[in-house]
């Protein structure tokens, strides 16, 4: 249960560091009147949110293989 919780906070925060980072390069513009768009700035917090998210589903099948595949 805690490696499918830390698995899908993982996406979750992947799929919000893709969207920030496509904003800050001006490849998204939805919502259309979001502040992160063509912010070069937004593209490295970006970045980091992805590696962050990217960390907890690593760290998700860790705690499973950990468990034994025990879900």
């Amino acid at each position: 249960m805690k490696a499918t919780l830390v698995l899908l906070a993982g996406i979750v925060i992947l799929a919000f560091g893709t969207l920030f980072t496509l904003q800050g390069a001006g490849i998204v513009h939805w919502p259309p009147e979001s502040f992160m768009i063509n912010q070069r700035d937004w593209i490295e917090r970006g970045v980091v949110v992805i590696l962050i998210g990217l960390a907890l589903i690593l760290a998700s099948w860790r705690i499973r293989k950990d468990n034994g595949g025990v879900r």
